[in-house]
């Protein structure tokens, strides 16, 4: 950003490149945005609510309430006896300077714009499954709140040890996260969006993991 944060990262996790978009921010900032190259995408609203939900075969659009209002699926033969709702383009700005546009699931473009310049980044990615592959057991509640304290409490001790290393608190600002965990973070996330899990759940670990 023109502030100096960090506003796009893309880190590899297991064997798959993960881009991640964050807040303006120069400490404890969230998540704003989430793709994978298997697939699967999330993108959120300034209050943590899922916005958009993606994975090998469709998508979800949410409003601020987390009710959903659009739902499509990516044009594949491999599905095509089923019926199919297609993708109209979206746009959507996640802050005043990153914007996403959804075309197509190879078509998914991260821009970014400041100071009269732009850069763009294609995270879209052809992926397909077949139609009985079953999706992922959800965690249960208890599971999904104790990986959420796991990640809280390694990111204190990370804090603490910066802390310990730069004893000025102007310096405290300018820590910022290791990788792994800003990844452990958007995996944790990423689970919320699974069907049929309460939207109190999804807050509760949207808040601990961001507080």
């Amino acid at each position: 950003y023109p502030s100096g944060n960090l506003a796009v990262m893309v880190v590899r996790h297991q064997a798959q490149l993960v881009c991640i978009v964050q807040e303006d921010r120069p400490s404890n900032a969230k998540i704003q945005a989430v793709f994978q190259s298997r697939g699967r995408s999330t993108c959120y609203y300034p209050s943590g609510t899922v916005w958009i939900n993606m994975d090998t075969q469709g998508g979800q659009y949410f409003n601020h309430r987390g009710c959903r209002v659009r739902r499509w699926r990516w044009p594949s033969t491999l599905m095509s006896s089923e019926p199919q709702v297609p993708l109209s383009p979206i746009f959507i700005s996640l802050n005043q300077y990153v914007g996403v546009r959804i075309l197509g699931q190879d078509k998914i473009i991260v821009s970014f714009l400041a100071m009269g310049q732009q850069a763009k980044l294609n995270v879209g990615t052809k992926v397909q499954v077949s139609s009985w592959l079953r999706p992922p057991t959800p965690l249960g509640e208890g599971e999904l709140l104790l990986l959420a304290f796991r990640v809280r409490i390694l990111q204190l001790l990370d804090r603490l040890r910066g802390c310990l290393t730069f004893p000025s608190t102007e310096q405290w600002d300018k820590i910022k996260p290791p990788a792994f965990l800003t990844t452990q973070t958007w995996k944790i996330l990423e689970l919320c969006t699974c069907p049929g899990m309460s939207e109190e759940l999804r807050s509760s670990v949207r808040a601990i993991v961001n507080a």
